[in-house]
């Protein structure tokens, strides 16, 4: 059968009789094609298309056309909600094609029926507010049909009450918990495998892969059609799930899990809850031993810290006390059970982690406010990743609007091993030269030097009148996020601008954003959060500030050995791996400014070294092709009506 895409795509096509406001771009066409080619040929497509090309109708329309079982995923559970509720039901629609569609979660966003009965039975709570929102969740779970903590508006996403009312692989009970047959989980799996269309995120199809786990696993021998959407977070994400990592976090989670087992079905053993509070604060305790800063470690920083290798060796033997207690009462629940064979498993996962070096990877510590986790990472997770999509008769699409360095997919296709695949980029529709203005400020010091933040805010801050506020300012750390505001701040005060300031962490992203768009002259401050993913269309943002060009922290230890291992190895690092992360990185940010064609706006990066460093050029070359400007009075008068 002969499938003609431009019936769809093209003027007079479906698309345009049925949905108002439809534009014929002849980019989308191209990429819709590129991708039933590849659907056709069972190929490997890598495909960059620049904002406004409309690649989500581009690979939905092919992919359902072609039939067969299909599976999306997604870097976020935004986009992964967008495409199920909003996108697919209008192109399955338009086209006519009676697919199935599922909508597929981590384990994490479901209700778990058994814990939320534990909990309410256990009846202790950290708080009188956890207590509340537990309620609420039981109440939740009475009436909703998907078990999908979001639809439960009551409760906060980041409310303590959600990890003592959802499973994690670890501390479910499956075929042996008495609510399996209704199991939100179950059902959802189940759904999805009825299914010809399914959208799951990037960290649960990774997961399945990887610990070979019930849901995506089911689904991929029988899928045709593989797409990878925000294909830009897989390098990283690919090097998370294909290392090891063990948390103290789930040590403390194991052992209120035990303690609640042994309250309800063992409470003539006490000494189960003492053994379990035992290892929970042996837990704390290897935290505490990091010292206060949060932050990344390399493991051979950490080899002469005694605090932390005695705080490990009273880990180990708390967990083997409450382990022999565990084993000796775990015949009487599964909860019991399940509690020992995880202290099994936490204390093996302890004791590979510390048994040393290994070829290939580098050990490293996470620490968190109050926990930390102990990871391996594989350095190169190229053909390890290559391995996962050999075998099996399927296309594989990787897309985003940030895969390459102005057109040179040579970074994203060394970190994933897919130096076969296809490889095309569409450019943006938008008309940035007329849209849309780059202003790089002179006389900027250099970004190391002390008081460069407020350098950055003192230099914007002329453009942020003549924008009249509506601006984004994105920095590289949390650190100048928070001097960055603060001195946002005191300049307003002094030209008696009462603007609202909103700064990430002040209230959860989406209410932010809400309250950015509603309320005039806003200023949002935020760092890595509201890089990506974020879609701010007209006037309300018309400025953008980047503090930095987006380098990771050449101390963070996956990097540092990443680095050693390029330059080893005769390459160069910087340029061949550093360099193309900061491109990449740097495209999302500027992709927040023009989301329209009716957009307009100026996007200032501060950092001199776009312009004095030869490696600038590089970099600011694949940016959108905006009109380029160092003089202030070209920003500021970008703002000045018309005529």
């Amino acid at each position: 059968m002969t499938i003609d895409l431009a019936a769809h795509f093209a003027a007079g096509g479906s698309f345009e009789r049925a949905l108002e406001g439809w534009r014929v771009r002849g980019q989308q066409l191209e990429f819709a094609q590129a991708v039933l080619e590849a659907i056709e040929s069972s190929g490997v497509l890598i495909a960059e298309a620049g904002t406004g090309t409309g690649k989500t109708f581009a690979y939905l329309a092919p992919a359902l056309i072609a039939g067969g079982r299909v599976i999306v995923s997604t870097g976020t559970k935004t986009l992964q909600d967008q495409l199920f509720h909003r996108d697919l039901p209008l192109v399955r629609d338009t086209l006519g094609v009676p697919a199935k569609l599922a909508l597929l979660k981590g384990r994490a966003n479901y209700v778990c029926l058994h814990h939320v009965e534990e909990a309410t039975a256990e009846g202790t709570f950290a708080s009188r507010e956890e207590a509340k929102h537990i309620h609420a969740i039981a109440r939740f779970a009475g009436r909703t049909d998907s078990g999908d903590k979001a639809e439960c508006l009551e409760v906060p996403e980041l409310s303590g009450a959600w990890s003592r009312a959802t499973s994690t692989r670890e501390n479910c009970l499956g075929s042996k918990c008495r609510h399996y047959e209704d199991c939100f989980v179950m059902k959802a799996r189940k759904t999805a495998n009825d299914a010809d269309l399914v959208v799951v995120n990037h960290h649960l199809f990774f997961a399945d892969v990887v610990l070979r786990d019930e849901g995506v696993t089911d689904l991929l021998p029988s899928a045709n059609t593989i797409v990878f959407d925000e294909a830009h977070h897989l390098p990283d994400l690919a090097r998370l799930f294909f290392g090891q990592a063990v948390s103290t976090a789930q040590v403390v989670e194991l052992a209120r899990d035990a303690r609640g087992a042994q309250l309800v079905h063992a409470k003539d053993s006490p000494q189960i809850g003492e053994a379990a509070l035992a290892a929970d604060r042996a837990a704390r305790d290897v935290r505490i031993a990091l010292g206060t800063a949060a932050g990344r470690f390399a493991a051979a920083q950490l080899d002469a810290n005694a605090s932390l290798t005695g705080a490990l060796d009273a880990l180990d033997e708390r967990m083997e006390a409450l382990g022999t207690l565990l084993a000796a009462q775990a015949e009487r629940a599964d909860e019991l059970r399940n509690a020992h064979a995880r202290t099994v498993q936490l204390r093996e996962a302890i004791t590979a982690w510390r048994g040393g070096r290994e070829e290939g990877a580098v050990r490293w510590v996470e620490a968190y406010t109050q926990s930390a986790v102990l990871n391996r990472t594989p350095l190169d997770v190229g053909p390890i990743f290559a391995q996962q999509i050999e075998g099996g008769k399927r296309a594989w699409i990787f897309t985003s609007a940030t895969l390459s360095v102005a057109g040179d997919f040579r970074h994203f296709q060394s970190e994933l091993g897919l130096k076969e695949a296809v490889t095309r980029h569409w450019d943006s529709p938008y008309d940035f030269a007329a849209q849309a203005l780059l202003y790089v400020p002179e006389g900027m010091p250099e970004p190391n030097s002390a008081g460069y933040t407020e350098a950055v805010i003192d230099a914007a801050f002329p453009v942020i009148e003549a924008s009249r506020g509506r601006a984004f300012l994105l920095f590289t750390s949390l650190r100048a996020m928070d001097i960055g505001q603060s001195r946002l701040r005191e300049r307003l005060a002094a030209a008696g601008l009462d603007w609202p300031v909103l700064v990430q962490g002040s209230a959860g992203k989406n209410e932010l954003l809400e309250r950015f768009r509603e309320t005039p002259n806003s200023i949002l401050v935020g760092s890595q959060s509201f890089w990506e993913g974020v879609d701010v269309k007209g006037e309300a943002l018309s400025l953008v500030v980047i503090d930095k060009l987006p380098f990771n922290p050449p101390d963070d230890p996956v990097l540092a050995a990443r680095i050693e291992q390029i330059n080893r190895a005769g390459g160069n690092a910087f340029m061949e791996y550093q360099v193309p992360r900061a491109v990449i990185a740097l495209k999302q940010g500027a992709g927040r400014l023009i989301r329209d064609e009716t957009d307009h706006g100026v996007l200032m990066i501060c950092d001199p070294r776009l312009v004095s460093k030869p490696y600038g050029k590089r970099i600011w070359r694949a940016l959108p092709p905006f009109r380029r400007s160092r003089i202030l009075e070209d920003a500021v008068g970008f703002f000045a009506p018309a005529g």
